[in-house]
């Protein structure tokens, strides 16, 4: 019993179409590395995502050090100039990365520190809150005493409920 057939015709659903394609590219890359192991072939795929993104495979055996005896001293030659224009330009891709991550984290900092100083209390400000907090605004003298105050009610009057 296998799977039956599917109408190969554009997936329209937006959220369908990406894990299809996702699964597909898995399944594409994965095939491409049993025929270059079965067959011994070379394998190169590139595959564009809808997004422009690049996913790729290569089996060279060349560029991982393998199969190096049949090598002429030009072809060897050739191959190291190859490896290290790609080292550079991995080099330098990888320099733009970390310079643009350094520039991120460096406008998270500042952006952190921005707040930070906004909620920050200035010294004349800390003084007046000081000057707030040190005043009695309820006298010892006048509570401990008893003394009536404008406020205080001597002839209250006793609500009994029920």
């Amino acid at each position: 019993m296998g799977r039956g057939k599917i109408e190969i015709k554009r997936i329209e659903n937006t959220t369908n179409r990406q894990v299809t394609f996702c699964k597909r590219r898995n399944g594409l890359l994965k095939k491409a590395y049993e025929l270059s192991v079965l067959c011994d072939a070379e394998v190169a795929l590139i595959v564009f995502s809808t997004r422009g993104r690049l996913y790729e495979y290569s089996n060279n055996k060349h560029l991982m050090g393998d199969s190096l005896s049949s090598l002429t001293v030009k072809e060897l030659k050739q191959l190291e100039n190859r490896l290290e224009r790609g080292i550079t330009r991995i080099r330098s891709k990888k320099e733009v990365e970390l310079e643009n991550e350094s520039v991120c984290l460096r406008a998270k900092i500042a952006e952190i520190e921005r707040v930070e100083e906004a909620n920050m209390v200035t010294g004349a400000e800390l003084n007046a809150i000081q000057a707030l907090a040190s005043r009695n605004f309820f006298t010892p003298n006048v509570i401990e005493r008893g003394t009536p105050t404008p406020y205080s009610h001597h002839d209250k009057k006793i609500l009994h409920l029920g």
